[in-house]
């Protein structure tokens, strides 16, 4: 992460903006910076500065894999702290894990999976839990909430 500078008033409406939805459309950036009020190539270096500054931790769709067909699914995992990074390294190699984080929880290694086929999250919890030597825990979702959260800047 390089240094951060301080987030102007363009920054600002950058990140305001975005939360709410990405135009769709043949040039989505050009769209978004008219709506901005600034220059397409402009708003394509503010937020690669704002991905490189840490600012933003990510820029891109969220799918809904089950109503692309897919498997969606929580796990979590009990591992000593000491192995905890190498544990979660292990999880992150295999392309279907979305995110992982810590908790202070005997479950102290949550992550979210995401396969192609509802059943391939058999498979790859499975294989997690060959590959660490540790039991896996499957916390499918059983009712769904939207909330759209937005943090204004």
């Amino acid at each position: 992460m390089s240094e951060r500078r301080p987030l102007d008033a363009v920054d600002r409406a950058i990140i305001n903006r975005l939360q709410g939805g990405f135009p769709i459309g043949e040039r989505p950036f050009a769209e978004a910076a008219g709506e901005l009020e600034i220059g397409e190539s402009d708003l394509i270096a503010r937020l690669d500065r704002l991905l490189q500054e840490g600012f933003l931790t990510r820029f891109g769709p969220l799918y809904d894999a089950q109503q692309m067909g897919g498997g969606l699914t929580l796990a979590a995992i009990e591992v000593s702290e000491s192995e905890l990074e190498a544990v979660a390294d292990q999880v992150n190699a295999h392309p279907e894990i979305a995110h992982n984080y810590s908790r202070n929880h005997p479950l102290n290694l949550w992550f979210v999976l995401a396969t192609e086929r509802p059943e391939q999250i058999a498979e790859v919890l499975s294989q997690i839990a060959r590959e660490t030597g540790l039991a896996v825990y499957d916390f499918p979702k059983e009712e769904e909430f939207f909330i759209g959260l937005q943090l204004q800047v």
